[in-house]
This record gives C-alpha cells, sequence and structure tokens, in this order.
C-alpha cells in the first residue's frame, strides 16, 4: 500500500513543485513505483514531466469534479517507474465546483484508493492555498513534507499551516504526521541561510532533513526540458541532493 505523501506550503516560490517533481522522479530511479498527483491548477508539475497539458482528456478536475474513474486519468511518463495524474487550468474553478458535494474533502481520497495499491509513494503536489483542494490532499495522506526556503521571510504563514494540518488531523485524518521540513534555496555561504536554518529547527526540532537542496541553475532549467533534474543534469548537485532526499524518505519508512 503507498505511503501518501503531500508536498505542501502556501506559500509560492518556496520549491514546492520542483521537490515533487524531483522527488517522485528520484524515488522512481531507486526502484519505487511511484504516482506524481498533480493538484495545482497551474499544472507545473505536469509539464515538469514533460507531459502536453492540451493533449490532455481527462486531469485531476474530472477526478475531483465528474468522478471519473482514476485509471482513465493517469498518464506514464518517460521516466523511470514513474506515472502522473495530470492537472489543468479547469482547477482553478472546482473549489467552487465542489464545495456543495457530500464528504468534499474525501473526494481526492476515494478516487484514488482505487489504484494505491498499486504504488510504493503517491507524491501530491499541492497548490499554494490552503482551500478545499489542498485540504483533499491532506485528508488522504499519510505525512506532509514542508519545503521552505532559505530567506528572509521563510517561517512567514507557516503558523497557519501547521493549524491546517493539525485541524485535518483532529477533523478527518488521525493518521496525518509531519513528514519533516525541506530546506530549500541552500547557499551555505550566506550569513542568512545560517540564521534561516537555526530558526527553523528550532521551530521544528527533529523534523528537518538532513538533506538541503541547493540553489542550482540546472535545478531551475530542467522544468522548461519537460526533465527531471536527476535526467537533465545526472551528476549536478540539484540532482545529487533529490536522491539523497529519496533515501532519507524511504529509510524513515522501513
Amino acid at each position: 500500500m503507498a505511503q501518501v505523501i503531500s508536498v505542501a506550503n502556501q506559500k509560492g516560490g518556496v520549491g514546492k513543485t520542483t521537490t515533487a517533481v524531483n522527488l517522485s522522479a528520484s524515488l522512481g530511479a531507486i526502484g519505487k513505483k511511484t504516482l506524481l498527483v498533480d493538484i495545482d491548477p497551474q499544472g507545473n508539475s505536469t509539464s515538469g514531466v514533460g507531459i502536453d497539458k492540451s493533449q490532455l482528456k481527462y486531469t485531476t478536475y474530472d477526478l475531483l469534479v465528474d468522478e471519473v474513474s482514476v485509471e482513465q486519468i493517469i498518464r506514464k511518463t518517460k521516466f523511470e517507474n514513474l506515472d502522473i495524474l495530470p492537472s489543468s487550468i479547469n482547477l482553478a474553478g472546482a473549489e467552487l465546483e465542489i464545495v456543495d458535494k457530500p464528504q468534499r474533502e474525501s473526494l481526492l481520497k476515494k478516487g484514488i484508493t482505487p489504484v494505491r495499491g498499486s504504488y510504493d509513494y503517491i507524491i501530491i503536489d499541492c497548490p499554494p492555498s490552503l482551500g478545499i483542494v489542498t485540504a483533499n490532499a491532506l485528508c488522504f495522506s499519510d505525512t506532509v513534507l514542508v519545503p521552505i526556503q532559505c530567506e528572509y521571510y521563510a517561517l512567514e504563514g507557516l503558523s497557519q499551516l501547521i493549524n491546517t494540518i493539525r485541524l485535518v488531523k483532529r477533523k478527518y485524518n488521525n493518521r496525518l504526521e509531519l513528514e519533516g521540513v525541506l530546506l530549500t534555496m541552500y547557499d551555505g555561504r550566506l550569513n542568512l541561510t545560517q540564521q534561516v536554518v537555526a530558526e527553523v529547527k528550532k521551530y521544528f526540532p527533529k523534523k528537518v532533513f538532513g538533506t538541503v537542496i541547493p540553489r542550482s541553475v540546472r535545478l531551475s532549467e530542467a522544468p522548461s526540458f519537460g526533465m527531471p533534474v536527476i535526467y537533465y543534469d545526472k551528476s549536478g548537485k540539484g540532482s545529487i541532493a533529490y536522491m539523497n532526499l529519496a533515501k532519507e524518505i524511504t529509510s524513515n519508512h522501513l
């Protein structure tokens, strides 16, 4: 049965999609059958694994709103052990369309559960908000991975995310735990980076990953080629970091 991990932070620009795509690809590369679920209307995870959004018949919008079967929506990618549930801009209106549905917070869980046994990991790329769509991801997940950029406002708004996780845990999903906090855009030469790291470790004792994600031009370039960085720049520092993160996560679940 797949371990389900949501990659969530309502703050934009923290490396959420970069992490969802590259962690999923790295898990696949180390032999774990992985499903990447894109529930961000921008669909950047979808294009980040080389899927042409204009050619899609169904997306996660259809799973949530019209309850189209998950088997009809899943697409194989050209990368090892990696499938995707793609997204599209239609998802931007989904919050309004599902607001009156019964058990609206469990639509994602209900939709994906039929294939959960086919994967080792399901990684969900959440939108940068704490609305119903993100709540659906948290209701289905075992854990939440929170990327935090090593910049001045790193912890801003995080208490709101932690409160949402607690609320979902209490009301809908008592299994939900924090997988860990991932430091992104790391540059060890900067004093500010060291200050942010210290602050994050104080805020989340024992929950900060040993792996950090460095600033990397190659990491930024890879999505424009529709490739995870481990296929675009195999020996680069971004690739090494995400492979290390995949190994750290799998060792946590032994």
